[in-house]
């Protein structure tokens, strides 16, 4: 992929430097806050309630100083400088994020709308969302609360050496796929999803409708890679095939097959490795969002 002279996004969160997160955040610092907090409260009945409520919603993993509407302690973490490799890494997805946006702002203004573009979080190893806390072993993946794409950059490593999917266009294929959750957002897929899951009878029919979701943003990573490649000037030879291994390697019957031996369909949630292939040859040929009807 051709992209030293593509445009930088200006929707970067680059919170490489500040290392891992710890936990929920503010530590001792936060508990700190709370002590004359609660010295306040617990002198009456209305504080005594409030202070209840504060210590309930901590051990269900929230801030009670949110609660309080308290300032809480900026989260811990410790200085990380980054590599040179990883700044260039960076500074791929930058460009790749930006070419999202072009294809996706066209996209929706063609059809009367308008493409609101998300922002994507570089972290190490841990990250805390409005989705919550998670750490680099979760992947990259898209929060719909905050509207923000997180990547841990270690990803693409461990997707070149341990799923063996090299190449830049299979980096570029996992970040089209993020935010193909992004315009399912917009246009309320994820809602709908969320609301059918819900109502699902079944761990393994709740399972088969994230199947639809996740192979629908593998189309719309394949409607992009379409735009990007009538282009003519950022594409090279063996890109398409790069994305396509990427989807193949992490098919969940692959991953499955890899860690435990054996296949498990009904657990799968984000489609086999042919379905994956499948969906994203699918928008790539088309470039049509009515291609990529899945059923999410």
């Amino acid at each position: 992929m051709k992209w030293d002279d593509l445009r930088r996004s200006g929707n970067i969160e680059d919170m490489r430097s500040r290392g891992p997160a710890r936990g929920m955040g503010g530590g001792r610092g936060s508990m700190r806050l709370l002590f004359p907090l609660a010295k306040m409260l617990i002198g009456t009945k209305i504080g005594r309630i409030v202070l209840v409520v504060g210590v309930v919603a901590y051990f269900m993993g929230f801030n009670p100083l949110a609660l309080l509407d308290a300032p809480s302690a900026a989260p811990q973490s410790a200085q990380v400088n980054a590599s040179p490799q990883d700044d260039e890494s960076a500074a791929f997805v930058s460009a790749v994020l930006a070419q999202t946006e072009d294809v996706w702002n066209a996209q929706f203004a063609a059809a009367g709308a308008s493409y609101r573009e998300p922002k994507l979080v570089l972290f190490r190893q841990s990250v805390q969302s409005a989705c919550g806390y998670a750490d680099a072993q979760v992947g990259p993946f898209y929060c719909p609360v905050d509207q923000k794409v997180y990547l841990d950059l270690g990803f693409f490593d461990e997707l070149s050496r341990r799923h063996g999917a090299p190449g830049d266009f299979a980096q570029a294929y996992v970040i089209a796929h993020e935010i193909g959750h992004h315009v399912q957002n917009l246009v309320g897929t994820l809602n709908k999803s969320h609301q059918a899951k819900q109502m699902a009878r079944s761990s393994t029919q709740a399972n088969a409708i994230q199947v639809n979701v996740e192979l629908q943003a593998d189309c719309y990573a394949g409607i992009w890679a379409h735009y990007v490649n009538a282009k003519g000037t950022i594409l090279e030879p063996g890109d398409i095939q790069e994305a396509l291994n990427a989807a193949s390697a992490i098919g969940d019957d692959t991953l499955q097959k890899k860690a435990q031996g054996y296949v498990v369909p009904d657990a799968f949630t984000h489609g086999s490795s042919a379905e994956r292939m499948e969906w994203f040859e699918r928008g790539f040929q088309s470039g049509q969002l009515q291609a990529c009807n899945t059923g999410a």
